[in-house]
């Protein structure tokens, strides 16, 4: 009687209407009776459930090629645009008709991939990993799924799209002992969503099609299905289909415990000496047994869930084995969230802190269970845009709670060391790394240089939770509350900006991440949740804190953190002490997550000289001395000195500033940075490089190089070439103006190697600012993002041998247009970084219309260098060197320039029975090097000076001059 009382006033409830609410009701009344058929709305009884193989009981393909595409560096989405390729015709559909051998098909597969991606791709590796035990592994929720329905009385079945392994065997990693009827593709020669096969299915099971409901990851697929008169369920998150699944069937099918499984063998704990321990600390003596369940969720410290009597507990302890120093201290955690919880913040409910190892081998603590929502996966599948916003802004206001905490009040002043969280944590973590490396990973090696040389300012310290994340808060299962948040294994005090940083990583990582689900490749504005940007905002108007300025740097070292932490967990998991299932998975994503901590560093890096005090491009108005309306170049006028009317913040009111030390004071610090970096780091690596160079390896790229260029960008000495008239808004370059960069290009030309380790090498800088110009988004997205980035190079192809080219109207390479294709003929050469294996794209001169003015018959065509047709006959030599990849400023490589390198040879050689220094003709022949040395700097720094002031077409003829001067002075 009470039951039916509470189960009309449940059925009052607003979320209980209509066939729903007679629905609810009639499986009650199933209930009571015993019934082993369950009804649905429809008025049917389903009596079988058939489920799709990949995406429902194991990863899907297309989740496993994601994750594959990024480890391997194949462009994203190459493996599901093959896949779907041909559609029903296609290699896929034709492998898991049996169709085709797996060596026909990975031949043909990889010939897409291929063509799609435009490199080779090796899909034998994909093959391998997709059919790997390691992945292939059935969802745990979906093994209870099938047992729970199997034990009301139900059948089911798995109708899968599969194919034949090279052995011969069909490939299905499933126990087929869990299905009453397998039906698989490549052995029945039809596929889904042909209706053939859902029909055999049923017929198999001798159901009709209302009888059944089907689940499968593909919309054509349900559609199908769903076409016979089959119930369907689309499957885009297991957990989530499970739901689906219990409201249709009306009982539970998970375990009464959510995220627990049974104890792995590798963390079981002592049943007996715990139980006995619980009834001393407990007070009973019941003689009942004591349920132990392990808690799936968490990497570190393992995790259990007790029921004894009437008592739910959770216990929490270290792993086993020898631990890495101060890791994994549950004492800790005990103290923090004892204290916590008398703050007011929500934490679980702490009982007991049992050191003694005797009892389950390790230190561990008791907490009270608490039963709500743990979100694991960071998109929040199944509810609104709303809700998800409301659960993402819940998550910022408690870490809000936490950084408010009064350490006095809370008796935490002693739970870290003040002031200086960030270096020490760099150095904890480093520790850590170094104490669980196996192998040596570059950018990890990059970062551990980086982060001590690039830590901020701690604003203010607080209690930091070291590991805030979503999955680590516990939600009201009705409300958008959070009731605790866990894993406090890693708080103390610090720079609450760390915990901010950390709790968005899931922005910046893909879905297909198996340790952390992230949402990198969704669209987080349409899901309703707040971006990055939007969630740090939040946090700041919170706390009353102003905005985060070196937000890169923190998720800079929160990526190195993650990647040290997987480090450790793929660590133990070699010596089986790792509490996570997926543990082993971590060695490949150290190296994963530490490229991504490096990307973060390298955007600091341009911050750091972007940020640096803003300047105003030069007004272009200008005087001469000749009087304010005088041109510059009047006839008859010898001075061509231009003074700017405004903009003090450059170059001294715009005189012609010719020496670093008249810079201004960004750019000043600018060139004293680049001129430390080429001391501490190019100098001493030229050595290696010259031997490089005269090697039979010249004509690939140099390893050290590489480096260097990444070592360039994160201090912000990248891309410093393009000229603020060009990039007013700074948003490819450093926005210099022309006098400014020279000043630091002539820092760079002390090294040959130097231009490209900076990304300012010709013929580069000028395509690039080409680009920039006139090229369109595409074009830019396709050709100068690559060349920014320092991952591409390209050539400029103007000079023939047939014409003087200098004078670029004597160009005769013809560009004709024919049927929507551009034809060109021509002989092209000293064609600048061509033979360099990374040039990707040539910028090509030639003569589009012979009749029109003279300086309007040609054309700039970009052109891939792929394309057909295209003939490199050989390498032409200059100062006796060939057009090897040597990182030059125009490709072909001259020696450095200065009449100091010329002393220390006269003081040591004699000739005629003295010194050549006492020989007064060297000395005159030093002293005029000299002196065409200073000429040639200063007309190159009037030319900047004027395109700077007058612009480029006013300070041709001083271009010009330059052009002619500096090569004349070299030779």
């Amino acid at each position: 009687m009470v039951l039916s009382m509470c189960i009309r006033q449940l059925c009052q409830a607003s979320h209980l209407q209509g066939a729903w609410r007679a629905a609810f009701l009639k499986h009650i009344q199933c209930r009571r009776q015993g019934a082993r058929r369950w009804t649905h709305s429809g008025g049917g009884t389903y009596r079988a459930v058939i489920f799709d193989m990949g995406g429902v009981l194991i990863p899907s393909p297309g989740r496993v090629a994601a994750e594959w595409e990024v480890q391997n560096q194949i462009p994203s989405g190459t493996i599901l645009k093959a896949l779907i390729l041909g559609g029903d015709k296609g290699p896929w559909m034709t492998f898991m008709r049996g169709e085709l051998t797996t060596e026909d098909f990975l031949q043909e597969f990889g010939r897409l991939c291929s063509e799609i991606s435009e490199t080779r791709v090796p899909v034998d590796s994909f093959f391998s990993l997709l059919t790997s035990e390691q992945v292939a592994k059935q969802f745990p929720v979906m093994t209870e799924a099938i047992t729970q329905i199997r034990a009301k009385g139900l059948r089911t079945a798995v109708l899968s799209n599969n194919f034949y392994l090279p052995d011969g065997k069909s490939f299905l990693p499933l126990d087929r002992k869990q299905f009453d009827v397998v039906v698989e593709s490549c052995l029945e020669g039809i596929c889904k969503p042909d209706p053939r096969i859902y029909k055999l299915c049923l017929e198999r099971l001798g159901l009709q099609p209302s009888e059944s409901i089907f689940l499968d990851d593909l919309g054509l697929n349900v559609k199908a299905a769903a076409s016979l008169g089959i119930r369907t369920i689309k499957v885009d998150d297991p957990e989530t289909a499970v739901k689906e699944l219990e409201t249709l069937l009306g009982f539970t099918l998970r375990k009464v415990i959510p995220n627990t499984r049974p104890v792995r063998k590798t963390m079981e704990i002592p049943k007996d000496s715990l139980k006995k321990y619980l009834q001393d600390f407990l007070g009973t003596q019941t003689t009942g047994p004591m349920e132990l369940l392990q808690f799936e969720h968490g990497q570190s410290n393992p995790t259990y869930y007790i029921r004894l009597a009437n008592h739910q507990l959770v216990l929490r302890k270290k792993p086993p084995g020898t631990l890495l120093p101060s890791a994994h201290a549950v004492e800790r955690e005990f103290r923090i969230m004892r204290a916590l919880a008398k703050a007011g913040v929500p934490v679980p409910k702490v009982l007991d802190l049992c050191e003694d190892s005797r009892i389950v081998g390790t230190p561990f603590y008791l907490m009270e269970y608490c039963p709500g929502l743990v979100y694991k996966d960071p998109s929040l599948p199944g509810l609104e845009p709303s809700q998800r916003r409301a659960i993402y802004t819940a998550m910022n206001r408690v870490l809000c709670q936490i950084h408010s905490v009064d350490l006095k009040a809370a008796g935490l002043e002693d739970y870290g060391k003040p002031g200086d969280y960030i270096p020490r944590q760099v150095q904890t973590w480093i520790k850590q790394y170094r104490a669980s490396e196996t192998s040596t990973i570059p950018a990890m090696e990059r970062l551990i240089e980086w982060l001590p040389l690039h830590l901020p300012r701690q604003q203010k310290t607080t209690v930091v939770h070291g590991d805030f994340r979503l999955d680590n808060l516990l939600f009201h299962p009705e409300k958008t509350e959070v009731l605790a948040v866990l894993d406090w294994e890693l708080s103390t005090l610090g720079d609450p900006l760390a915990d901010v940083a950390f709790s968005c990583l899931a922005h910046y990582l893909p879905s297909s991440f198996p340790i952390l689900r992230g949402l990198s490749d969704c669209d987080v504005t349409q899901l309703g949740i707040p971006t990055a940007e939007e969630y740090s905002r939040m946090y700041c108007r919170h706390t009353g804190s102003p905005p985060i300025e070196n937000w890169n740097f923190y998720l800079a070292f929160s990526f190195f953190r993650v990647a040290a932490i997987l480090q450790g967990i793929y660590k133990r998991s070699l010596t089986g002490q790792a509490s996570s299932a997926t543990a082993e998975q971590s060695g490949k994503l150290t190296e994963f997550t530490s490229n991504l901590a490096w990307d973060f560093a390298v955007k600091e890096g341009f911050r750091l000289f972007k940020d640096m005090p803003a300047t105003k491009p030069l007004m272009r108005s200008y005087h001469t001395w000749a009087g304010p309306q005088s041109r510059l170049h009047t006839p008859g006028t010898r001075s061509y000195v231009s003074i700017p009317e405004a903009s003090p913040a450059r170059a001294s009111k715009g005189a012609l500033v010719i020496s670093p030390e008249g810079l201004c004071p960004p750019v000043r610090e600018l060139y004293q940075r680049l001129k430390q970096f080429m001391e501490r780091h190019v100098y001493p690596a030229e050595p290696e490089l010259r031997s490089h160079q005269a090697s039979s390896e010249r004509w690939t790229p140099s390893p050290l190089v590489e480096e260097l260029k990444e070592k360039a960008k994160t201090e912000g000495l990248w891309n410093l070439f393009l000229p603020l008239e060009t990039d007013p808004e700074k948003k490819y370059g450093a926005g210099l103006t022309n006098v400014e960069y020279a000043h630091l290009c002539e820092l760079m030309g002390m090294s040959l190697y130097a231009p490209e380790i900076f990304n300012c090498s010709a013929p580069d800088t000028g395509n690039m600012e080409l680009l920039v110009r006139y090229g369109t988004e595409e074009q830019k997205a396709r050709w100068l993002i690559p060349l920014l980035e320092g991952k591409a190079r390209s050539c400029f192809a103007m000079t023939e041998p047939q014409v003087a080219s200098s004078d670029a109207t004597n160009i005769e390479s013809s560009i004709r247009e024919e049927e929507g294709f551009y034809v060109i003929n021509g002989h092209k050469w000293w064609i600048s970084g061509i033979l360099d294996p990374r040039c990707q794209l040539c910028v090509f001169m030639g003569k589009t219309d012979p009749h029109a003015p003279r300086h309007q018959q040609q054309s700039v065509l970009l052109v891939p260098m792929d394309t057909p047709g295209i003939k490199i006959l050989r390498p032409l030599t200059v100062y006796g060197l060939d057009d090897a990849p040597a990182p030059s400023s125009a490709g072909h490589p001259a020696p450095r320039l200065s009449p100091g390198l010329l002393c220390p040879q006269v003081k040591s050689r004699v000739a005629f029975g003295k010194p050549l220094v006492e020989q007064g003709t060297l000395l005159a022949d030093i002293a005029q090097s000299r002196v065409e040395i200073e000429q040639a700097r200063l007309l190159v720094l009037k030319a900047a000076h004027l395109m700077d002031v007058a612009g480029n077409k006013a300070a041709a003829l001083d271009i010009a001059m330059i052009k002619m001067v500096a090569p004349s002075m070299a030779s």
